[in-house]
């Protein structure tokens, strides 16, 4: 279910996903915050400037939120991406115990918690988050959009 602070949530992990752009990285962009909302990671897909295939911006935001928090359970704490996360990042997600995640645009190719598969929200699994999507979901897209077409043009 939406809440009142969802929006700009993603509005924070869209003004990160837009550094992805430098280092020619899908903008993707990732933010954890505590309970209290206070944000404690953030992180853009660095796929490209790591070479690394894990680097994706929730995986990375999940990495540093469990430095600052100073253990791999995030329980409370909410993710907010621009585009609805792959298989990899939602089982990182359910393995860190997120609380929430609330994601931009539909992801109808990749999308593993709602779209093309739905891992997070698995009844077999022992954990299942909460899932909000499409949040800005027209401006998160356009971002991918218009990434893409630099890309092809």
């Amino acid at each position: 279910m939406r809440q009142a602070g969802d929006e700009a949530l993603v509005r924070c992990a869209l003004s990160v996903a837009i550094t992805a752009t430098h280092t020619g990285d899908v903008p993707i962009g990732a933010v954890v915050v505590d309970s209290s909302g206070r944000e404690i990671a953030a992180a853009c897909n660095a796929r490209e400037a790591l070479g690394d295939p894990t680097a994706h911006a929730e995986v990375l935001a999940l990495r540093a939120a469990a430095a600052v928090v100073g253990e791999w359970r995030l329980e409370g704490c909410t993710l907010a991406v621009t585009v609805e996360p792959c298989t990899m990042c939602a089982g990182a997600i359910g393995l860190a115990r997120i609380a929430r995640v609330v994601f931009g645009a539909w992801e109808p190719r990749t999308g593993a918690v709602g779209s093309l598969w739905d891992v997070l929200r698995d009844r077999r699994l022992n954990h299942r988050p909460e899932v909000v999507g499409g949040v800005l979901e027209d401006e998160c897209a356009a971002l991918l959009e218009g990434f893409f077409a630099g890309q092809r043009g």
